[in-house]
C-alpha cells in the first residue's frame, strides 16, 4: 500500500511543474520572437562601412558580398571561414565579377571553424587595418547570431548587418514551411547557447565553453599563412632529385 505523498511533496510538484510549463512557454515565445524578426527582404542601398566580412555558408553571401565591394560600400572584404581547398580562382570561377576585387582587396580566413571562430579571426583582422565599422553579409537566419558574436568579441565597433535572403528558406512563412522549422529551431537554441556564454566568458579567444559546445576549438591551431590550397599543393609537391 502506497503512502500518499504529504502536502509539501504536492506542493514541490505543483511548483516544478508549472516552472517547466513556464520555462517551454519563454522558450516558446522567444522562437517565435526570432523567426518573425527575420529579414525577409534584402537592403538595396546599405550605407557605406569601413570593410565588409562575409561569414561562409552559401555561394550567394560571396556574390553579395562582392558585389558590396564593387559597389564601394567599403574597402576591403574579408572573407570568413574558407574550405581549406578553396583558393581564390576556385572563388573567382564560382563568382566571375569577383576576379579582380579577389586579386586586390580581398582577404581570405582559413582558421575559422564555426560562428566563434568568425568573430575571433575577423577581430584580428580588424584590429591589422584598424577598422572602426563593418558591413556584415551573412543568411538572414544566422544573422542574429553572427552579430552577437561579433558584437560580443569587437564591443567598439559599429555592425551593419546586410541579412542575405534566399528562396530556399521562407522565413516569412516559418510556420507552415518544415524544412524552415528544421533550420530556425536548432539555430534558435544555438543563438540561446551564445547569448549565455557571452555572459559567462568576457573573451571568446579565451573561452573554454566555445571548445565544450563545439567539440573542438573555433580556431585553426595553424598560422593563417600555412593554410589554404597553396600551401598544401607545395607540401604535396615531390622533392627535387638530388644533384638537380
Amino acid at each position: 500500500m502506497t503512502t500518499p505523498a504529504s502536502p509539501r511533496r504536492r506542493w514541490l510538484r505543483t511548483i516544478l511543474l508549472w516552472s517547466v510549463l513556464l520555462g517551454c512557454f519563454v522558450v516558446a515565445a522567444g522562437y517565435v520572437r526570432f523567426a518573425t524578426g527575420l529579414s525577409v527582404t534584402e537592403a538595396n542601398s546599405p550605407p557605406r562601412t569601413d570593410a565588409i566580412v562575409v561569414v561562409t555558408g552559401g555561394a550567394q553571401r560571396i556574390g553579395d558580398a562582392v558585389s558590396l565591394l564593387n559597389a564601394d560600400r567599403g574597402r576591403r572584404l574579408l572573407i570568413s571561414g574558407v574550405n581549406e581547398k578553396t583558393g581564390r580562382e576556385e572563388l573567382a570561377k564560382l563568382n566571375p565579377s569577383a576576379r579582380e576585387a579577389l586579386a586586390c582587396c580581398v582577404d581570405l580566413d582559413y582558421r575559422a571553424r564555426n560562428t566563434i571562430g568568425n568573430a575571433i579571426e575577423t577581430r584580428r583582422w580588424v584590429r591589422r587595418h584598424d577598422f572602426r565599422s563593418l558591413l556584415v553579409v551573412t543568411s538572414n537566419y544566422h544573422m542574429p547570431r553572427t552579430l552577437l558574436e561579433l558584437r560580443h568579441a569587437m564591443p567598439g565597433v559599429r555592425f551593419v548587418p546586410h541579412p542575405v535572403v534566399t528562396d530556399q528558406v521562407d522565413v516569412a512563412g516559418w510556420w507552415r514551411d518544415g524544412h524552415a522549422i528544421r533550420l530556425l529551431v536548432p539555430e534558435y537554441l544555438k543563438y540561446l547557447v551564445a547569448a549565455l556564454r557571452s555572459r559567462l566568458e568576457t573573451d571568446p579567444e579565451t573561452s573554454r565553453l566555445s571548445v565544450i559546445i563545439g567539440g573542438r576549438k573555433p580556431i585553426s591551431p595553424k598560422p593563417g599563412d600555412l593554410i589554404g590550397p597553396e600551401h598544401d599543393k607545395r607540401s604535396r609537391a615531390p622533392a627535387p632529385a638530388r644533384g638537380a
